[in-house]
């Protein structure tokens, strides 16, 4: 650019668009600038400015859903966020609330209770089918 050489023959030189080439341009001319600035979003959330309220939600009350939260975060601080914007806040702080079910860990365990205190039987005392039907067919 100092030599003379346009902003489009400069774009199309280093591969750049011709309207990013231009603004750089510009940028140049006006503050001395030639340094590359930070791309992506902006760090942080929307919701910074009320993790204390969010915290303190879950300090009241360990079993509030993510849900309740949109709703009281919108009631009572006007602030608009999705399920999915709550999630990443609490995963960016290391934050997760399990619910556990009120039932065994385990679901074989639960299920083999009623058998644990069940009679057990000597295999020779055991009848099949067809010595069942023979027993039955007998008189007494």
């Amino acid at each position: 650019m100092a030599e003379g050489v346009s902003a489009r023959r400069s774009a199309a030189r280093f591969g750049v668009g011709v309207a990013t080439a231009i603004r750089w341009v510009r940028r140049w001319r006006e503050s001395g600038e030639r340094t590359a600035r930070r791309q992506g979003n902006p760090g942080g959330s929307k919701l910074d400015p009320h993790a204390g309220f969010l915290l303190g939600l879950i300090e009241d009350r360990v079993d509030i859903t993510l849900e309740e939260m949109r709703v009281r975060l919108a009631e009572e601080r006007g602030v608009r966020a999705g399920i999915g914007t709550l999630w990443r806040f609490f995963d960016a702080r290391g934050v997760t609330v399990k619910k556990r079910m009120a039932r065994p860990v385990c679901k074989l365990i639960s299920l083999m209770e009623p058998f644990q205190s069940a009679p057990t039987y000597p295999a020779s005392e055991l009848l099949l089918p067809a010595q069942m039907e023979l027993r039955a067919s007998q008189p007494s």
